[in-house]
């Protein structure tokens, strides 16, 4: 019961994204059935509860990273429920997350960008190859997330401005502004998609070949295959994309602020990440170059 207000909560008065919601409730989902075994009131729970549901967590093997961001959905659950004076005090404050190990964002380099980009033989010419090409574009043309591109509408696109309206996290606007190459590109995917005669209108402005809206997971896929033309990583997401388009920025000289206000980070730090990226960069750069290195 409490975890459906709070979640409805999230909904209505915080507007969170809904994969942000369901994120949210899958982790205080899983933690209610495995504490309702030790103790089935949840207005009673102890750190050491939660303690003890972190350990199984570590010992079955999940990442730091996930459990972390387990812990952040359950210090807001118990700050929803102090604010609804169910609770006097929140059993999170005894608790500390596992250090995370430093990981760099994985990227694909400018060159690697421009081989798939100008192969002649990675995308036809019809409305499945230009949607494609415009799908890796936007995503590295823009840094644009996952949900960002699903959720773009044909309204938010100002190709004589060449500018792009995104409606990020937390409902927050921004613009981002795309390349002659980019503009003109989605003009032609719009011309096809026009051409297709699609009956049932999309929203989006990515659609399917039956022209419906599309999904996260059809995204994804579309990614994945065109990445594995030049890229041998395991992993092949557009989040990569994301990843590349802001170290491509920093390594040409662009200024942190500006990258954090085009990715729609509410804060620098989470920026600060790539920095890591670029000086990995510069010193291979000078192993390579310096004769004293």
């Amino acid at each position: 019961m409490f975890i459906e207000r709070f979640i409805r909560y999230l909904q209505f008065e915080k507007r969170f994204s809904p994969h942000t919601v369901t994120a949210y409730k899958k982790d205080l989902d899983q933690f209610s059935e495995f504490i309702v075994s030790v103790e089935p009131e949840l207005l009673k729970i102890t750190h050491q509860h939660i303690r003890t549901w972190i350990v199984k967590l570590m010992d079955q093997g999940i990442e730091a990273r996930t459990i972390n961001r387990k812990i952040s959905a359950l210090r807001s659950f118990y700050k929803f429920l102090q604010r609804e004076e169910l609770i006097e005090n929140s059993p999170m404050i005894h608790v500390r997350a596992p250090k995370i190990p430093k990981r760099l964002p994985v990227v694909i380099t400018e060159q690697k960008m421009d081989i798939l980009l100008d192969a002649k033989d990675v995308f036809s010419n019809d409305f499945t190859g230009i949607r494609d090409r415009l799908v890796i574009e936007l995503l590295y043309g823009t840094g644009m997330r996952l949900a960002e591109l699903v959720n773009l509408s044909d309204n938010d696109i100002n190709v004589y401005e060449q500018q792009i309206k995104v409606l990020g996290k937390r409902n927050k606007e921004r613009i981002i502004p795309i390349s002659n190459s980019l503009a003109k590109l989605i003009g032609d995917y719009k011309l096809q998609k026009l051409s297709r005669n699609f009956d049932n209108k999309s929203s989006t402005l990515i659609v399917t070949n039956e022209g419906k809206n599309v999904y996260p997971k059809f995204i994804y896929r579309t990614v994945n295959l065109v990445l594995s033309f030049i890229s041998t990583h395991d992993k092949k997401s557009p989040h990569i994309l994301r990843h590349s388009f802001a170290t491509s920025l920093l390594n040409r000289g662009a200024d942190l602020n500006a990258i954090k206000e085009l990715l729609g980070h509410s804060s620098l730090a989470a920026t600060q990440v790539y920095t890591h990226n670029s000086v990995e960069r510069l010193k291979s750069i000078y192993k390579q170059a310096h004769p004293k290195a």
